[in-house]
């Protein structure tokens, strides 16, 4: 979508937040074709429906999931089903961080931590030190 209008989308990268010892999203394979996703023991995750904010969500059958000798790594659910959700624009959100990898997208990068990261952090410092300022006089 940006690519198609020349702009080019320097990301940050963005941790799974995902306990140690479970699954992280990536381990699970998206069919596109499909529209289904698969887990690590090779079972389907079908589509179910789309929420208001444009999230796809993606459910396990709790029969296969019950016996799965991977469900521990995979969900605490009480159902024995596995929840994924994938934003209507995900596809775009993956080319952006296939990109990232790339040593013009590092180099832009770089850049942006020079320049617009030190603006916030020079902002931050004045803030901090203005509430620090009104406390103290609030205190004489």
């Amino acid at each position: 979508m940006l690519q198609e209008q020349e702009i080019r989308p320097v990301l940050p990268y963005t941790r799974p937040k995902t306990k140690e010892e479970f699954f992280k999203k990536h381990d699970y394979v998206y069919d596109e074709h499909y529209d289904c996703y698969l887990c690590p023991a090779n079972a389907i995750l079908s589509y179910e429906t789309t929420n208001r904010a444009g999230y796809k969500m993606y459910l396990s059958n709790p029969a296969i999931c019950q016996a799965c000798p991977f469900r521990t790594q995979c969900t605490e659910s009480k159902e024995a089903v596995k929840r994924i959700s994938r934003h209507v624009w995900a596809k775009y959100v993956e080319e952006a961080d296939h990109l990232r990898h790339t040593e013009e997208n590092k180099r832009i990068y770089a850049e942006r931590e020079e320049t617009i990261e030190r603006v916030f952090a020079d902002l931050k410092e004045k803030h901090d030190d203005v509430q620090f300022t009104f406390f103290r006089e609030s205190l004489l």
